[in-house]
């Protein structure tokens, strides 16, 4: 059976450690659940060692256990250190998957360290990590090298094969400033799985605007070398610096890039028709408009004005478009309103409340199910700041005690 490419996609840990910018827990809840519709094969949830996210992670569990968050994959990210994953198994105790992460370059290591600690301190706290996880029930561990791309590649295969007889599943190469390039990551990626045999993670940072060029191109490292890769992606390319691999654009490049078309096979559960609402609801709860421009979700992506252009497409679209705009769940037309409105925001009332919610067709057995669930969503418009959109409304009318559960945080 030929190896695959699953999609690890990070927003939720990476994506919302964007400077000035972040997700409530309603939002990254939300995300999740549409990343799973998406058939994403593992959304990153956040860190289970921070006490603010404790009771996000573990109600978001629950929706696992209710069937609402599978068959995704919710993993945790911690440092690679026995104290930490200890911790993470104390707050999170339902937690199934990790990702454990430790600097390895010699920059990092001589000057984010200071001397403290050693290429032999970093490998053994790792591996007593992974092993310790495996003790308390994770069911995977991904062993994370940071600044992987400015790391000796000898001592990478040595990280990666320690973590790998210590238990883990993936090792996570880290191109953490962007510095490698497609060439540079296929060979070195190529050479650890040769090496190694272990399935490879590729997590890539856009500071040189090549991230998805080198995502795939270490994903072909580790499938050439008879290995499954995994590529993590934001939604929108959201990210710390100047962020992450997009998650639409990844997509897209397997699926329909010349040399991956056909040759490469993308995880099968991947929805590309849920493209465009994921997109547009990240957009809305990050704040950050979608540019024109955006690969496949941008308002220009499938726009013609040239009169070359405009004549090409208006005979057959395939002259001028590669992909077809409703693959990606594109070109049904939207509603919006231009007269009166009602909203629900921490101020609004019962009257106001039954009106948005009759015209979602749904209905509360009585007024005092409805005066509940009315005090959740004022509450939840103070926690996102921002009107609630509609699968945010649903899901607190469906599952309010979860719903009220993501919304507590208690310094």
């Amino acid at each position: 059976m030929a190896n695959i490419i699953r999609l690890i996609d990070v927003t939720n840990r990476d994506g919302v450690q964007t400077s000035r910018l972040g997700l409530a827990k309603l939002e990254k809840t939300i995300l999740n659940i549409m990343l799973n519709e998406m058939g994403i094969f593992q959304s990153e949830f956040g860190f289970p060692t921070s006490q603010h996210e404790i009771n996000y992670l573990n109600a978001n569990l629950e929706l696992v256990k209710l069937g609402v968050l599978k068959p995704i994959r919710l993993n945790g990210w911690i440092r690679a250190i026995p104290a930490d994953v200890e911790l993470a198994f104390k707050m999170v105790p339902g937690l199934k998957h990790l990702n454990i992460s430790a600097s390895t370059s010699k920059q990092l290591i001589d000057n984010k360290y200071f001397g403290k600690r050693t290429k032999e301190d970093v490998i053994r706290d790792m591996v007593a990590a992974v092993k310790r996880a495996k003790e308390l029930g994770a069911e995977s561990v991904g062993v994370n090298a940071e600044d992987a791309s400015r790391t000796d590649l000898d001592f990478l295969a040595e990280f990666a094969g320690k973590g790998k007889e210590a238990g883990a599943d993936r090792f996570r190469y880290c191109d953490t400033l962007g510095y490698d390039d497609p060439f540079s990551i296929y060979e070195r990626i190529k050479e650890i799985a040769k090496t190694i045999k272990i399935d490879i993670e590729l997590h890539c940072h856009n500071d040189l605007g090549m991230v998805v060029a080198c995502s795939l191109a270490g994903a072909k490292g580790a499938i050439d070398s008879g290995v499954d890769a995994y590529i993590n992606t934001t939604v929108n390319g959201m990210g710390e610096r100047a962020g992450n691999a997009d998650l639409v654009s990844v997509v897209l490049s397997v699926l329909k890039s010349s040399g991956f078309a056909g040759k490469y096979q993308l995880d099968p559960r991947v929805n590309l028709s849920k493209s465009w609402q994921i997109a547009k609801y990240a957009s809305y709860a990050f704040n950050v408009p979608i540019p024109i421009n955006q690969v496949g979700v941008g308002s220009n992506a499938f726009a013609h004005e040239s009169g070359i252009h405009a004549d090409g497409a208006l005979k057959d679209r395939k002259n001028y478009e590669l992909f077809d705009y409703e693959e990606l769940g594109r070109g049904e037309p939207e509603i919006i309103e231009t007269g009166r409105m009602i909203t629900i925001g921490e101020y609004g009332g019962i009257k106001g409340f039954r009106n948005v919610y009759e015209k979602m067709e749904i209905e509360f057995k009585d007024e005092e199910e409805a005066k509940k669930i009315l005090d959740l969503v004022r509450y939840a418009n103070v926690h996102t700041q921002k009107p609630l959109t509609e699968k945010e409304l649903r899901f607190v009318a469906a599952y309010p005690d979860i719903a009220r559960r993501i919304m507590t945080v208690t310094p």
